[in-house]
């Protein structure tokens, strides 16, 4: 499974959307992620809103195996539905 995040400097979703994915690549050996910063990349939400096809209001912008999820909540809610995580 790999994942990519489409997020900006200080945006506290985008930090927890990562953090979420390196625990995942800690703990799962099908799990792989990229984290993209649009502002370093040059990306603006008019370049992600042709890639998933409608308006793009917020970041994080969350791929998994080339299908968009969202945003850091449903990043979450994906997991949790799919069981990648082991919980305690």
């Amino acid at each position: 499974m790999f994942t990519v995040i489409f997020g900006r400097p200080g945006c506290p979703f985008c930090v927890r959307a990562k953090d979420l994915a390196d625990e995942l690549a800690s703990t799962r050996s099908d799990f792989t992620y990229r984290y993209i910063d649009i502002h370093a990349e040059g990306i603006t939400k008019a370049d992600m809103e042709k890639t998933i096809g409608k308006p793009v209001n917020t970041v994080p912008q969350i791929f998994v195996d080339e299908a968009h999820i969202g945003g850091f909540t449903e990043f979450n809610a994906y997991v949790q539905e799919n069981a990648l995580l082991a919980t305690s």
